[in-house]
């Protein structure tokens, strides 16, 4: 299917389900992946398309990349944004050759360094990744080039979408994307927030080593800031939730941190 300029209309005639992915919105959709329930994203224009996350290994990636071309007629993935440095939502992100690569501030340094690669590696092998897929991925990651310390807002062609570091909390270099309705959308269409990790809804969410407890509760209501009341939210594992799931998330992070009271 070729995607014209005709706007809303057209984008909507993506046959999600037909590649196993939810529509969200019009030109906007999701897979939850098989292994860990990642979710990645895709937001469609008419010039251009970003796919927010890449899977866990390169071979994951491969099978995005072919997905994400049938359901764009043909044409490729042009941006790709990743939400933050864990193996099974970058490490497919080398499959997409050509696309520009966004990240929060710090994460082309973060993904350059021997030790964290290294620690990337290990990570994925711990949760089952195999050792040579795991260390083919890393060995062909590439760092960022387009890095976002605030707001970032791209031009798809018939709709805009917005990257906001709105970090740290999950880890040092949390990054969100606002999908908002496309002009000519239906009355009613809601805004689109993929949150990565910063919210998780299939279990409760997880805090490594890396992550800033104390700052976590201030980035999600940057992230309700973001959005707004009646967005649909899209967590990096789990279904599809609303604002208010996310207020009471943010709640349960810092009592269970002890680092700011309720709203």
């Amino acid at each position: 299917m070729d995607i014209s300029r005709d706007g809303a209309a057209d984008l909507d005639r993506i046959d999600w389900a037909a590649a196993g992915w939810e529509r969200l919105a019009a030109g906007v959709g999701r897979r939850r992946l098989p292994g860990w329930d990642a979710t990645v994203g895709l937001v469609a224009g008419t010039d251009a398309a970003l796919l927010f996350d890449a899977g866990a290994t390169l071979r994951e990636g491969a099978e995005l990349r072919a997905q994400t071309e049938a359901l764009l007629g043909g044409r490729r993935v042009t941006h790709l944004a990743l939400s933050h440095p864990h193996f099974d939502h970058v490490l497919g992100a080398s499959a997409f050759a050509g696309a520009e690569v966004f990240a929060a501030v710090g994460l082309d340094t973060l993904l350059a360094a021997a030790r964290e690669r290294d620690a990337l590696r290990q990570d994925a092998v711990r949760h089952g990744v195999a050792e040579e897929e795991a260390a083919e991925a890393v060995d062909v990651l590439a760092a960022p080039r387009h890095p976002v310390s605030g707001e970032r807002t791209l031009d798809l062609g018939g709709r805009q979408v917005l990257l906001a570091n709105v970090g740290p909390g999950h880890t040092a270099h949390d990054l969100v994307l606002l999908a908002p309705p496309p002009p000519g959308a239906a009355p009613g269409s809601r805004e689109v927030v993929f949150c990565g990790d910063l919210v998780e809804e299939s279990g409760e969410p997880q805090a490594g080593p890396d992550a800033v407890p104390g700052r976590w509760p201030a980035a999600l209501d940057r992230l309700l800031a973001l959005g707004g009341g009646d967005a649909v939210y899209v967590p990096g594992h789990g279904a599809a939730v609303d604002a208010a799931f996310v207020r009471a998330q943010r709640d349960a992070l810092a009592r269970r941190f002890g680092c700011a009271e309720d709203r």
